[in-house]
C-alpha cells in the first residue's frame, strides 16, 4: 500500500534520525570496525519499525560508514592495511585539488572562522576530541571551492578512515600532535594569502604523513 504524504514524511525523518544517531557512534569510535549492526536491536532502540532502520542503514552504506551484505546483515565497515594504504593515496589526489579550489573563494570571514578552529583543535583536552575538531576544520575548510560531487567523494573516504585516523593519533600521543597542529598552522598561512598552491601542497604532506605512519605499524589494523 502507498504511503500517503505525512506517513512518508515521518518514515524519512525517523530514518534521518537514526541514520545520524548510528553515524555519530561509528565516527566516535562507540562502534568498531567489523561490529554487526543488528537491525531488531536498533528498531526496539528507537521504537521504529524494521522499514527505517533499512533505509538509514542504505544511509549509512552510501556514507562509507557500513557494509550490507544482502540477506545477510550489517556491519561497521573495516579496511585492512592495503585498502586504507590505497584509500589515503587517493585522498592524496583528491583532498589537496579540493582545498585549492576552496582556498581562492575565502572570504575573510571564512579565514577568521577557521583560525579560530585551529586555535580549538591545538586546545581539546584529548584526543577524541581532537579528531572531532580536526574532521571538522579539513571538512569546512574545503566547502568554499563549491564542488559538491568531489566534496561528497572526499568525505566518504574521511569517513572510510576515520577509525585509522583514532588509531594513528592514539599512536603518537599527545606530543606526536604537536606536528599536526604546526601543518595546520602552516595551512592557515596559506589560506590567509588565499595561496591555493601552497595549501595544496601542505595538505598532501599532511596526508601521506599519516598514510606512512600508518603502513610502518600494520598492527593498527589487527586491533582498530
Amino acid at each position: 500500500m502507498a504511503l500517503n504524504g505525512n506517513q512518508s514524511t515521518v518514515r524519512e525523518a525517523a530514518s534521518r534520525r537514526i541514520a545520524d544517531s548510528l553515524r555519530a557512534e561509528i565516527l566516535n569510535g562507540r562502534l568498531k570496525p567489523g561490529q554487526r549492526i543488528r537491525q531488531e536491536i536498533i528498531a526496539e532502540e528507537f521504537g521504529a519499525s524494521r522499514l527505517p532502520v533499512r533505509e538509514a542503514l542504505r544511509i549509512l552504506e552510501s556514507d562509507g560508514l557500513i557494509t550490507l551484505v544482502a540477506n545477510t546483515g550489517a556491519w561497521v565497515a573495516a579496511m585492512n592495511l592495503q585498502e586504507c594504504t590505497e584509500t589515503y593515496l587517493i585522498r592524496e589526489r583528491l583532498d589537496p585539488l579540493l582545498l585549492a579550489s576552496a582556498v581562492v573563494n575565502y572570504t575573510d570571514d571564512d579565514f577568521e572562522r577557521l583560525t579560530g578552529m585551529v586555535a580549538g583543535i591545538e586546545a581539546a583536552g584529548d584526543v577524541e576530541q581532537y579528531l572531532e575538531l580536526d574532521r571538522t576544520f579539513h571538512l569546512e575548510s574545503y566547502r568554499a571551492a563549491r564542488m559538491p560531487m568531489l566534496y561528497s567523494m572526499v568525505e566518504r573516504l574521511w569517513n572510510t578512515t576515520q577509525h585509522y585516523r583514532r588509531a594513528y593519533s592514539q599512536l603518537i600521543g599527545w606530543d606526536g600532535l604537536q606536528l599536526t597542529h604546526l601543518e595546520h598552522r602552516l595551512l592557515v598561512e596559506a589560506f590567509k594569502h588565499r595561496d591555493g598552491e601552497e595549501a595544496e601542497r601542505l595538505m598532501l604532506g599532511h596526508l601521506r604523513r599519516t598514510r606512512l605512519e600508518l603502513v610502518r605499524h600494520p598492527e593498527i589494523f589487527e586491533t582498530v
